[in-house]
């Protein structure tokens, strides 16, 4: 009888701990609205990936997923400024440290948004939808995670890819 309560209690622990981690390591959310189109539309579900910047930093290209302060709701945008960067958008073309920056997952944009340096420990995040979406810079505390993989609806099924921009390549 020992031995069988022994196996159950085992059970439940290992049970627990995989419980755990999961809950640690991945969430799922759903996009809200036009902001990340053509990249990822409204009504998608996405797996975040929440160990993905526990040993390491968000990089240019990555879409994240973020707390905003003012919203009850997860935010998914790409961050395309880094700490302490010099990061302007004139008529849809990003410039960074002066430097324009192809990004060729945009179609057409016409949005400005004047020079802010990117405070240490932030990011500047904007969606791929610039005229329908805003920009923020987000402290890295408030980054929930890096999308992984869009699961819904099934016939979108994809993993969710950064983008690697051709002059960080240098």
């Amino acid at each position: 009888m020992a031995s069988i309560v022994r196996e159950i209690l085992i059970t439940l622990v290992i049970a627990l701990f995989v419980f755990l981690m999961v809950q640690l390591s991945f969430q799922s959310i759903e996009v809200n609205g036009s902001s990340m189109e053509p990249t990822i539309y409204d009504g998608q579900r996405i797996i975040v990936l929440k160990a993905a910047y526990w040993f390491g930093e968000p990089k240019r290209g990555d879409v994240v997923i973020f707390r905003n302060p003012d919203s009850p709701r997860d935010v998914i945008h790409r961050v395309v400024g880094l700490p302490d960067e010099l990061v302007e958008i004139d008529k849809g073309e990003l410039y960074i440290d002066g430097v324009k920056y192809q990004e060729g997952y945009i179609q057409g944009s016409s949005v400005s948004v004047p020079s802010h340096v990117v405070p240490a420990d932030s990011y500047f995040i904007v969606g791929d939808n610039r005229d329908g979406a805003g920009w923020d810079m987000v402290s890295r505390g408030n980054i929930v995670g890096r999308a992984w993989l869009c699961y819904w609806p099934l016939a979108d099924w994809h993993l969710v890819r950064g983008y690697s921009y051709p002059e960080d390549q240098m």
